[in-house]
């Protein structure tokens, strides 16, 4: 009977002991990680900024496979929610806040706790983006203390689901920024029209560089003269010689009107309108070596007959700096045919 006592009395300590040492725990936390992702910082806040794509990259997700996922009318922006069941209870989590590529402000409700998620995107020189994601919380309750203290803390919970899903999320988003499709959508009449240029000779290796060279000066003088568009910006290739590795290249806006240039190297000229193959390119610039291939193939194999002294343009339907995922940009490719 004292031996039951002094072990009661003994357990009663332990208790106490416990309940002081929990009391005691910290009333906040925070846990954060950061990843750098070879990716624009615009096509990671896409990604992350709309909760039906959470679930692809959650860790949470992927250990739990009988995790119940509910995504709400409105997934994406500010008010956008999605919640999930787990065997530990029911959460929802709601944006509050969002700066365009830049940050995004949430806040989760789990069980008996609040607490706020803020993602940080920034952008390096090289093209990658820091993605930095942070949970806190606060005015911690008793019962969760406990539960967290007997778990080995917040720390060792919620870090490493952190970092497997930044790892699969970089996995998804730079996987996502390959894809890309080559339509053939057949022979089209080019309406032709007045445009402005600027025309060089390159190595074909050399040629992205160029391009962007002359793509600033003729931009430039086309804004700094208040020239209207008439439409997207194209390349009129006049040789390709991959042998000697080299291209004869004009780099062209075209213009509601024609233009008389002041300036020697920026020229004027006009398009006749030509019946041509064109083959629509959805996706980054590496695949237009494809493209143009395989419209070359659709017309050897439809019998039709190449003007090679004529237009073989390639017109750039979508601006980079408006539509970062390299995925989403649209190139068409017009081949001037008989």
């Amino acid at each position: 009977m004292k031996a039951l006592k002094y072990i009661s009395f003994l357990l009663l300590i332990v208790i106490i002991g416990m309940s002081i040492y929990i009391a005691i725990q910290p009333n906040e936390f925070e846990v954060s990680r950061t990843r750098t992702i070879n990716t624009p910082a615009a096509v990671l806040y896409d990604n992350v900024i709309d909760f039906k794509n959470w679930e692809a990259w959650s860790s949470w997700a992927e250990a739990d496979p009988d995790m119940k996922i509910t995504l709400s009318e409105q997934t994406k922006g500010v008010d956008g929610t999605y919640s999930w069941e787990d065997k530990d209870g029911i959460g929802t989590m709601t944006t509050i806040e969002a700066v365009p590529n830049k940050s995004i402000q949430q806040q989760m409700q789990f069980t008996e706790l609040t607490s706020d998620i803020t993602w940080i995107f920034k952008q390096n020189k090289d093209g990658s983006t820091d993605a930095t994601w942070t949970i806190s919380g606060k005015d911690l309750p008793f019962g969760f203390k406990a539960y967290t203290t007997v778990m080995g803390g917040m720390e060792k919970q919620i870090a490493p689901h952190y970092e497997r899903s930044l790892e699969k999320l970089d996995s998804i988003v730079v996987e996502s920024m390959k894809k890309y499709s080559i339509t053939v959508n057949g022979i089209r009449q080019h309406g032709g029209g007045y445009y402005i240029y600027n025309t060089t000779s390159c190595k074909i290796s050399d040629l992205t560089n160029k391009m962007q060279e002359m793509m600033s000066k003729v931009g430039m003088y086309a804004k700094n003269n208040n020239i209207k568009m008439a439409g997207a910006p194209f390349i009129n290739y006049h040789k390709w010689d991959e042998e000697n590795n080299a291209v004869m290249f004009s780099f062209c806006l075209p213009t509601t009107e024609k233009v008389i240039s002041s300036e020697p190297d920026i020229l004027t000229g006009q398009l006749k309108p030509f019946k041509a193959i064109k083959t629509t390119l959805k996706g980054d610039y590496s695949n237009l070596k494809e493209a143009w291939e395989i419209a070359s193939k659709y017309i050897k194999d439809t019998n039709l007959e190449e003007l090679y002294n004529s237009s073989a343009l390639e017109v750039y339907q979508t601006d980079p700096m408006n539509t970062p995922n390299p995925a989403n940009w649209i190139t068409e490719i017009y081949i001037a045919v008989k």
